[in-house]
């Protein structure tokens, strides 16, 4: 009796095993971060950035905006401050009731609500101004994941000394490169 409630238990926990998230692995000069995907949260959002992942359009990108009590910035720009091409931009999932909490990865954007492409932020900080509910716009970032290991990585990168580069603000002085991202559980 005692094996059919282990079978029937591991029968009903399997589909929940498959339906895992996706993992990315984020290896920065600084160290290496891993972020789980909210795939059901965020479907068009997590496609998009796996497929720039796949298409290693991140690697040799840098963290081009890092503010220590808000977030910090890539996935667009290139060691010699050259923007990246991009796809067409992407449909804002931020309703979908995910927070810009600390360790948070959301998609960056303009002021228009379905401009995200390629750039992304991580929260160092709680930001629920960022979140649909308290955004000024009453539209909000879309937060599409979150960091599972390499918090400490995104610790050291928030504290880098930044300053003016290429006609933008809060660039670290000393480049602070995304050398891959790639899909490591899926």
């Amino acid at each position: 009796m005692k094996t059919f409630y282990t079978l029937t238990a591991l029968a009903f926990l399997a589909p929940l095993v498959s339906a895992a998230n996706p993992v990315v692995e984020m290896k920065t000069n600084l160290g290496t971060i891993k972020i789980e995907l909210f795939e059901k949260e965020a479907p068009g959002t997590v496609k998009n950035f796996l497929q720039y992942a796949e298409d290693k359009h991140y690697d040799g990108t840098i963290f081009h905006r890092v503010i220590e009590k808000f977030m910090i910035q890539g996935g667009g720009f290139t060691k010699d401050m050259d923007q990246k091409k991009t796809r067409p931009s992407i449909k804002n999932e931020s309703a979908n009731g995910l927070l810009n909490k600390r360790g948070t990865i959301a998609m960056a954007r303009t002021s228009e609500a379905d401009s995200a492409t390629s750039q992304f932020f991580i929260n160092t900080v709680d930001n629920s101004f960022l979140d649909k509910a308290e955004a000024r716009d009453g539209v909000g970032y879309c937060v599409f994941g979150k960091v599972i290991s390499g918090m400490d990585v995104v610790d050291k990168i928030k504290v880098v000394r930044t300053g003016i580069k290429g006609g933008m603000r809060d660039v670290p002085a000393e480049t602070v490169e995304i050398i891959s991202v790639k899909l490591v559980k899926d």
